[in-house]
């Protein structure tokens, strides 16, 4: 637990379908408030997931991966094997109603974890997601992509580790086409999975603290 937050890292491949029905039983029971917020890390079996603003035109998916509707928002995003992906759930009843912070603050999050492995990642304006590198290296290394329901935030984070980079090539990822990605392996960095957990781990408080938290003191 940090901070009451549950932390789950789920070993081998977690189905898809399967994720969303948890993190949706999950998110009503944080809501009725009979579970802990929670934290989730797995890996997917290689698919496509298509946000709300996804457009049919940027799926060519020439391997025939499964393509999921996820309920977040954004585009076509990948998920398989080497990538590290993250489902938060918390509560913005109890730490500030306000989600352009909750997203600013994950994108740090991801941020401090990368910095923590030697790379130096950040934001670029009017795209999304995470990015690293300059001129004809610039590429990006993590996407985003959240749902609020009724307060309790959903989905999250991707980090790619070292999955199979030509695998993106079935969408344009999160509708950016004029970039490429890349990864901690591509990177040359010796990082793993669990190297990367331990980041986003000790990144974990700061993040926390970055939210607005509410409390019942008079």
């Amino acid at each position: 637990m940090i901070d009451g937050v549950e932390w789950r890292v789920s070993p081998g491949l977690t189905e898809y379908r399967a994720a969303l029905a948890t993190m949706e039983e999950r998110a009503a029971a944080i809501r009725a408030g009979t579970a802990s917020e929670l934290v989730w890390l797995v890996e997917h079996p290689p698919l496509f997931t298509a946000g709300t603003s996804a457009d049919p035109a940027e799926l060519f998916n020439p391997l025939g991966f499964d393509v999921f509707e996820a309920g977040r928002g954004g585009r076509y995003t990948y998920h398989g094997p080497g990538q590290r992906v993250g489902y938060i759930m918390l509560d913005l009843d109890k730490r500030g109603r306000d989600l352009r912070r909750f997203v600013h603050s994950l994108e740090g999050l991801m941020i401090d974890a990368l910095a923590r492995l030697g790379v130096e990642a950040r934001r670029e304006p009017g795209r999304i997601g995470i990015w690293t590198g300059r001129g004809t290296e610039e590429a990006k290394i993590g996407a985003i992509g959240v749902r609020v329901k009724r307060w309790v935030t959903l989905h999250g984070f991707s980090i790619n580790v070292a999955p199979d980079l030509t695998h993106f090539s079935g969408i344009v990822p999160c509708g950016i086409a004029d970039y490429g990605v890349t990864s901690l392996n591509a990177l040359g960095k010796g990082a793993d999975m669990a190297d990367l957990d331990a980041s986003i781990h000790s990144a974990f408080p700061d993040f926390l603290g970055n939210l607005s938290r509410i409390t019942n003191d008079p």
